[in-house]
């Protein structure tokens, strides 16, 4: 594509400094000081454990921001079935922000969210319209998602109307203010088998989608894969194609730890979540989402969350090597490619998105939503890199990381548990313990 697209700019395009205590200006004042935030992913039925998880949260030896992560019911929006989930006294999977008493919301939040501890809320709906009616209710500032990242992946809503649902709900959190911060979840889409110029491409469209929405503030975000080289090349080149593309607007990067299936031995988890640390300190980004050694058995318990968070936010401070030179192999030149190609097939980069999922021209290996073209596959290499072996009608040059080849099922069962043979390798398969005096939690999926 010829087409050098211009920058977009949210509708008041001065730049407005983040308020302070804002969830953006929480991070940011952190990172001006050094320090990696670092974040759970956490999310409980009972309103007294989901403040008890907070308030661990923030008092952890750790610069931290807090997380409310919603039940499925809710991300589906099955309200009648959360109702009867209350009345049948039935554990949840997460928070039912949107059917719970806002009075019992609000005390949960009272003491335990303070200008230096905000609360952000996930979710993974498609049609996010009541969730942020309630954030603005409630006076929560930040959330994340994506009409893209949070369709494809998760259901059966067309992507057409998971992009209006989205741009209606993102036009009224925008009425917030200037405090208003939405993350991007489009770096994580199915992202431990996808390519990271098509995520970093998805991550950098759905922050311009926002700020074409009226949204101020964006983070965007990249998941750990299976190449800490990659990765790291991924990170700068998601950074330099946000200084291009996303002007006037505050927003930094987040980082996931490793989504994929993880390691079973404690000792592989504990030095998986040590190199995400790693990861996001020399990538560049301000913001890291953990995970913990529970997660190949279980949900975890608070306790293990709150470890966690200390063991990533030590290794930030202490334990990071000096970074090296990182190689061009194409990731930016690609990523590029792909958002020039959406942005020229529409002003509106709803409209956009959607057509370029319906041609090809966006296209998410291994994704069966039928709005999805399903003609792209991948590979992870001998070194660990997560390759293309076929581009279907992507618009990116065919380099020397494509190798059309059929990918089998036992080659992607093996790309799946890459890195958890990796990290396990240097130990036995064990059974994780519980912390002393824990219990495990109640709390099963929806």
């Amino acid at each position: 594509m010829s087409r050098d697209p211009a920058p977009v700019q949210c509708r008041d395009t001065a730049p407005v400094p983040e308020p302070n205590g804002s969830f953006a200006a929480v991070v940011r004042d952190a990172a001006d000081t050094g320090e990696l935030v670092v974040q759970p992913r956490m999310g409980f039925s009972a309103p007294e454990r989901m403040r008890a998880g907070l308030s661990a949260t923030r008092d952890a030896d750790a610069a931290t921001v807090g997380t409310i992560t919603l039940d499925s019911y809710t991300r589906v929006g099955d309200f009648a079935a959360l109702r009867r989930a209350d009345a049948d006294g039935t554990d949840l999977n997460g928070y039912p922000l949107v059917t719970a008493d806002k009075t019992v919301t609000t005390t949960m939040l009272d003491d335990v969210r303070t200008a230096r501890f905000p609360v952000q809320v996930r979710h993974g709906s498609a049609r996010p319209g009541p969730i942020v009616d309630t954030l603005i209710e409630l006076g929560i500032d930040a959330t994340e998602g994506g009409p893209v990242s949070y369709c494809l992946p998760y259901g059966r809503v067309p992507l057409r109307e998971s992009v209006g649902a989205w741009a209606s709900a993102t036009a009224r959190f925008a009425t917030v203010g200037p405090r208003a911060h939405v993350e991007t979840f489009g770096g994580c889409m199915l992202g431990q088998l996808c390519p990271p110029a098509l995520l970093i491409a998805v991550s950098v469209l759905e922050g311009m989608f926002f700020a074409q929405h009226g949204i101020r503030s964006v983070s965007l975000s990249l998941t750990q894969q299976t190449s800490m080289h990659q990765d790291l090349e991924a990170l700068h080149a998601l950074r330099a194609i946000a200084d291009r593309h996303l002007t006037g607007l505050d927003r930094h990067i987040v980082v996931y730890a490793y989504m994929g299936v993880y390691p079973r031995s404690a000792s592989g988890a504990v030095t998986l979540l040590t190199d995400s640390a790693r990861l996001a300190v020399l990538g560049g980004a301000e913001r890291l989402i953990v995970k913990t050694a529970a997660e190949a058995f279980r949900i975890p318990t608070i306790e293990e969350n709150v470890i966690a968070l200390e063991q990533a936010a030590a290794t930030a401070r202490h334990d990071v090597p000096d970074g090296e030179a990182v190689p061009d192999t194409g990731i930016r030149a690609d990523a590029d490619t792909l958002i020039e190609a959406v942005l020229a097939l529409d002003d509106d980069i709803g409209a956009a998105l959607v057509k370029a999922f319906e041609l090809g021209l966006l296209d998410v290996p291994y994704c069966l939503h039928t709005d999805n073209a399903g003609r792209t596959r991948s590979y992870v290499d001998e070194s660990g890199r997560v390759c293309w072996s076929d581009v279907g009608s992507l618009p990116v040059r065919p380099g020397a990381d494509l190798r059309p080849r059929h990918v089998g099922s036992a080659e992607l069962l093996g790309a799946l548990n890459h890195v958890r043979h990796r990290y396990d390798a240097a130990e036995p398969e064990e059974t994780y313990d519980l912390p002393a005096g824990t219990a495990a939690p109640r709390s099963r999926p929806a």
